[in-house]
């Protein structure tokens, strides 16, 4: 991991590539070009990209429309309210119809930290996962960002991605390597089966710290970048679940409804597998920066290694 990129940068240039070749790929933004890292978009392929306002219950629906007419539109807005606001728009005009749009949710779970919980999108996992005919991805890096967007613009499926503000390490070497289709996870880390720590998104760079620190003390993890939270590759935790005793999840999110609960919902029926969800509280989340928040609810490296040495200890 030598290499960072911010997300929102890699999602504008690969969609600026697909947009040059099809003209029915369009972006529509609710005043958030800047925030999405929209305006290379904007400069080269004006006509391309509509600027809806504050207005991202219109932006959905108005996708809708477009994608209705054979269009390929990709809606960009703040996680926080495209996931809550929006949300009847999503499940009425996209996903009850199967309509193709994708949603792509930007600065997600606490990225706009210090703004407060108006800001935070740390239910949108809840959401999003519980409605029918709607994929949910978090990539990891930009090579997994750029596997990804290079299957949605062509996917006539509807999708929800949601992504956060930091510049991310580099985790893989190639798109094809990171993404590998719908409900399809990677084994980023391999060091032994003492645990599997299951992540997506930000916290895949998380998960790996904290292997690296509980390899230090004598316990040897795998690492799981999920990216895909539906479909979910059973599979692969199934295969996880035969090896190890515990599984620990981390998620920035909500411990209700999100990364962790989809693990335990696909596991629950072994009986066999101890799993420990690592996220975000029941209870509004403190201001602060997004690593000190972090820090203070146990989502770091150090923290996640105490906790799995302790549960493992139990």
């Amino acid at each position: 991991m030598t290499k960072s990129a911010k997300i929102g940068s890699v999602i504008c240039d690969e969609l600026i590539t697909a947009a040059r070749r099809n003209h029915n790929i369009l972006a529509l933004t609710s005043d958030s070009r800047g925030s999405a890292s929209l305006n290379p978009f904007a400069m080269q392929l004006p006509d391309q990209l509509v600027e809806m306002g504050i207005a991202e219950q219109n932006s959905v629906t108005v996708g809708a429309g477009l994608a209705h007419s054979g269009k390929r539109p990709f809606v960009f807005s703040p996680a926080a309210f495209l996931t809550m606001r929006s949300i009847e728009q999503v499940k009425v005009d996209v996903t009850y119809s199967d309509t193709n749009v994708k949603l792509i949710g930007i600065s997600g779970g606490n990225s706009y930290s210090v703004l407060g919980n108006t800001h935070h999108s740390l239910q949108d996992l809840a959401i999003t996962r519980a409605l029918p005919n709607l994929q949910v991805y978090m990539p990891s890096d930009q090579w997994q960002t750029r596997g990804l967007m290079q299957y949605l613009t062509v996917s006539n499926h509807p999708a929800y991605v949601r992504i956060g503000k930091q510049a991310l390490l580099d985790i893989y070497d190639d798109a094809a390597t990171a993404f590998r289709g719908p409900g399809k996870a990677n084994i980023v880390l391999d060091n032994g089966n003492d645990v599997a720590l299951v992540a997506a998104g930000e916290t895949v760079q998380i998960a790996i710290a904290a292997a690296k620190k509980l390899a230090i003390q004598g316990v040897y993890a795998k690492v799981i970048d999920l990216v895909s939270i539906k479909p979910l590759d059973t599979k692969l935790l199934n295969q996880i679940a035969d090896q190890v005793g515990l599984i620990t999840t981390i998620e920035e999110h909500t411990i209700y409804g999100g990364l962790g609960s989809a693990v335990t919902e696909a596991l629950a029926i072994r009986g066999d597998t101890q799993i420990d969800i690592v996220g975000f509280p029941d209870k509004p989340a403190i201001a602060g920066t997004q690593d000190e928040v972090f820090a203070y609810y146990g989502i770091d490296g150090q923290s996640i290694a105490s906790r799995v040495i302790k549960d493992l200890n139990n």
